[in-house]
């Protein structure tokens, strides 16, 4: 299908100093997981986002000195000469796709703790590292400043000979060339005081590296469009406007990661339009800013109106790698729209490749073979039934039918759709039903896919089907026994009324008098649960094993976000408990350090706490010889995250009827015993 020309500003070149992006989608800087520990995994990564598309591909962030050591996190390198090999498999990546790459040259400063380089983290002064750790920096001095320009301009060469084609300067995020921005900034020389002085070593960075290498690749700067304060915003526009012409590319955003890349839940498409807009005043070099855009019509809208030049995007990428040719070649519905649950941020922070729940292939690129868009059309004359339509049955139809397979999905209930039906009725989670929908619309463009509802499948019928594979992804059930982390045997009794499953609040229930909602998951649910019931009126305490309000969330970065709005909502927090009892209208408490015992007077009682693999259909057919294979995937196997259950929806599609040294290739692939074929 022929582009829109509407969208043709999208795919109009733009110079950025000596080079030439092809378009306006530009993959800015974001963490991996990867680093320079994992090139080839790296490299495939980014070169599939430059195949899909990307005019420009970047690195993560990448430290330029050992005293800006992130260990244990896995981060890129360009330290010395030895590093300028693992990055030329990533520009060769991207450049084999007529793509830019970039690489983001960066100091920690403060945010840093030197774990596996031992060296003294440098600071503004000596003060407390933001790790966590017991330790502090050391304070700046002149030669520091001096050795700071020095390494700068020995990466940026590096960087040339490794085949890049944009060099950052990174002056935000509270790392150590922000912390001279800052008021905090108190040094009494020509690098504190006034705003001028204060920005003085990001204008002497940008100067150095572009006499350096300006006349071979395009220098941009990461710069934040906002003041820390209020009050401070003048300053920060003086010292913004005062670098206007030195950098070839403003990479635009905010300091504040919690709104530069917001869960959805909270931070919605295009949310810093209105800061770059007051930058896009004050400098005359190309802009680029990111907002989570998932809509074309967002995107076409940012260029046109001249607020950026370059659509930026990480989330975005990760989500669908092929958004800029999906766009180009007007397949609007092929879109795989980001949900904003941040699973890609929050295994990044667990120090592994970063994964995404929207497409299973992001970090399998190199390690499993897997590509985005292309599934080898292979099937045997075979039919595969499939029962459950929740997230794992329609990624695994999906794949399978992309194989070629003859496949049958059977779902119990009215709707497909499964947990995601249900939880992305919860505030704020509404865009998480694109997981459901575009799945869904991938299946209705197959015609070797038929889709059975209000189909509950017994043992009997099963056999009577006439397929040789069977796949049960038949999900999970939140249990109402109090099994969980804290508590790992049964502590209530499920038969109990006023004690309600986690479904049940979700389809609508609603209970009478306060109701307690224990939490022993961590994560989402809990809260989540507790806001819907406040909305609908109740009293409601929020009581969970841990000292905060959902925890795990802190590694998708909305941890401090979900706990303030438990506690605007009016909704009562416990914390640190452990669930003993609960019977005639008494909640009777624990506390996970051995502290006293408390009890709470309420009617209700949902506990969040662990799941049963519904696996009764699986266990009645695991040894029947009549079918080639069964298995049990998602939920159903393993309850955890929907990101797993489409993980293991797309396995099972991929290795349906491979025989075992495929398997084994791939994965000695992954683990860096062999080289790709």
């Amino acid at each position: 299908m022929p582009r829109d020309p509407r969208f043709d500003p999208l795919f109009t070149p733009l110079r950025i100093g000596p080079v030439t992006a092809p378009n306006r989608f530009y993959q800015v800087p974001h963490c991996s997981g990867m680093g320079h520990e994992r090139p080839h995994i790296l490299a495939a990564m980014r070169g599939v986002k430059a195949e899909g598309g990307w005019g420009v591909v970047n690195t993560e962030y990448c430290t330029i000195h050992p005293t800006s050591d992130d260990a244990p996190y896995p981060i890129q390198t360009l330290w010395d000469d030895d590093d300028i090999r693992q990055h030329a498999l990533m520009t060769e990546a991207v450049h084999k796709h007529g793509s830019l790459a970039g690489v983001e040259l960066f100091l920690g400063g403060q945010r840093m703790a030197n774990m596996a380089s031992r060296l003294p983290p440098m600071g503004m002064a000596s003060q407390p590292v933001l790790t966590g750790d017991p330790l502090q920096t050391r304070a700046l001095d002149r030669q520091d400043i001096a050795d700071i320009r020095r390494w700068h301009v020995e990466a940026a060469r590096r960087a040339v000979k490794a085949g890049f084609d944009i060099v950052y300067v990174y002056a935000c995020h509270h790392y150590l060339l922000h912390s001279f921005l800052t008021k905090e900034n108190r040094r009494g020389d020509a690098y504190g005081g006034s705003p001028l002085n204060r920005v003085r070593i990001v204008r002497e960075l940008l100067e150095a590296v572009k006499e350096a290498v300006g006349h071979e690749c395009a220098v941009a700067l990461r710069w934040s469009s906002n003041s820390e304060l209020p009050e401070d915003q003048d300053e920060w526009l003086e010292m913004t406007g005062s670098l206007d012409g030195l950098p070839d590319l403003w990479d635009v955003t905010v300091n504040d990661y919690s709104l530069e890349m917001g869960p959805s839940r909270f931070v919605k498409e295009g949310a810093l339009e209105s800061n770059v807009a007051r930058i896009r005043q004050l400098v005359s070099g190309a802009i680029v800013t990111v907002g989570r855009y998932t809509s074309p019509e967002s995107m076409l809208r940012l260029v046109k109106s001249g607020t950026a030049d370059f659509v930026g995007a990480a989330r975005p990428s990760i989500a669908d790698p092929f958004l800029p040719n999906k766009i180009r070649d007007g397949r609007f519905d092929d879109i795989r729209e980001c949900i904003g649950c941040n699973i890609c941020y929050a295994h990044n922070s667990r120090s592994v490749p970063i994964r995404c729940t929207q497409n299973p292939t992001m970090g399998e690129e190199w390690r499993s073979n897997w590509h985005p868009e292309i599934i080898t059309r292979d099937a045997t004359r075979e039919r595969v039934l499939i029962i459950g339509a929740g997230p794992a049955g329609l990624e695994a139809a999906r794949t399978l039918g992309a194989r070629g397979y003859e496949v049958a999905l059977a779902e119990r209930s009215r709707e497909p759709g499964g947990r995601v039906n249900l939880e992305s009725k919860l505030p704020g989670l509404a865009e998480w039903a694109r997981v459901r929908d575009w799945r869904l619309g991938q299946i209705s463009k197959m015609p070797n896919i038929e889709l059975f509802l209000e189909s509950e499948m017994s043992a009997t019928d099963v056999r009577d089907f006439d397929a040789a594979h069977v796949i049960c992804a038949t999900g999970s059930t939140w249990r109402k026994d109090g099994t969980g982390r804290a508590t790992q045997a049964p502590t209530l009794d499920p038969r109990d009324p006023a004690i309600i499953a986690p479904e049940d609040i979700m389809r609508g229930h609603v209970p009478a008098g306060p109701v307690a909602v224990y939490d022993d998951d961590g994560f989402y649910l809990g809260p989540s649960l507790a806001d819907k019931l406040r909305n609908a009126g109740c009293a409601v305490h929020l009581v969970t094993s841990a000292g905060v309000v959902a925890p795990w969330a802190s590694y998708t970065g909305d941890q401090a976000a979900i706990h303030a709005h438990v506690l605007a909502q009016g909704i009562a927090c416990h914390f640190n408990k452990s669930l003993l009892a609960f019977s005639s209208g008494k909640l009777d408490l624990g506390c996970v350090y051995g502290g006293a015992l408390a009890s709470l007077a309420v009617a209700a009682l949902v506990p969040v706490t662990s799941r049963e693999p519904n696996t009764t259909l699986f266990d009645a057919l695991k040894n029947d010889a009549a079918f080639k294979s069964i298995t049990r995937i998602g939920d159903a196997e393993a309850p955890g995250l929907i990101a797993h259950a489409i993980h293991a929806g797309h396995r099972a599609g991929r290795r349906l009827g491979r025989h075992e040294g495929m398997e084994r290739a791939a994965r000695d692939r992954g683990m860096g015993l062999m080289a790709p074929q």
